[in-house]
C-alpha cells in the first residue's frame, strides 16, 4: 500500500479559508489524503462565521486551533496550497505550492461566508480527484482556478 498524499493549507490567520479548506478535505477523502493547515500569523480561534458556515454541510470545525505554520510541516507536504499568505510561508524544493485565490472571511458575516465555503468545496473537489488519480511520483499540473508557483528558497 502507497503513502497517502499530504496536503497544507495555508493562510495568514489559520481561522477561515485554510481551516475550512481543511474540513473539506478531511471529511471528503477520509484516509486518501493526510491533511494539515497552518497560517502565517495564526490567531487565537477559528472564525465563528467558518465554524457556522461549514456546520451548515455537516462538517464541525470547532474544535480545531488556529496553529504557526513551520518548515518541518511543510516539509512533510506534498502539495502546498496557499491562500493568501504571500511571501511569508516557507518555500522548499520539490513542493508543489499552489495559490488559491479566494475572498478572506475575516469580519464577514455567515452570509459572505457561505460563497467562500462553496468556492473552497469545488477546489478541494477537484484537487481530491487530482491526487488520487495520480501515480505514486505525483506531478504538479495547474488546474483552474490554482496556479503552481516556483519560488527561490530563502
Amino acid at each position: 500500500m502507497s503513502t497517502p498524499p499530504s496536503v497544507m493549507f495555508v493562510c495568514v490567520h489559520n481561522a477561515g479559508r485554510s481551516q475550512m479548506a481543511a474540513g473539506f478535505l478531511t471529511h471528503l477523502a477520509g484516509d486518501r489524503i493526510r491533511v494539515r493547515s497552518a497560517g502565517s500569523a495564526p490567531v487565537g480561534q477559528v472564525n465563528p462565521a467558518a465554524v457556522a458556515a461549514m456546520a451548515e454541510v455537516g462538517i464541525d470545525i470547532s474544535d480545531q486551533t488556529p496553529q504557526i505554520i513551520t518548515v518541518d510541516a511543510v516539509r512533510a507536504s506534498d502539495v502546498v496550497i496557499t491562500m493568501g499568505c504571500g511571501d511569508t510561508c516557507p518555500v522548499l524544493p520539490g513542493k508543489s505550492y499552489r495559490e488559491w485565490v479566494l475572498d478572506d472571511p475575516a469580519g464577514q458575516g455567515i452570509e459572505a461566508v457561505r460563497p467562500i465555503r462553496d468556492e473552497i468545496k469545488a477546489r478541494v473537489e477537484a484537487l481530491i480527484a487530482e491526487l488520487t488519480s495520480q501515480p505514486a511520483t505525483r506531478s504538479a499540473s495547474t488546474r483552474s482556478g490554482s496556479s503552481i508557483t516556483s519560488r527561490p528558497v530563502q
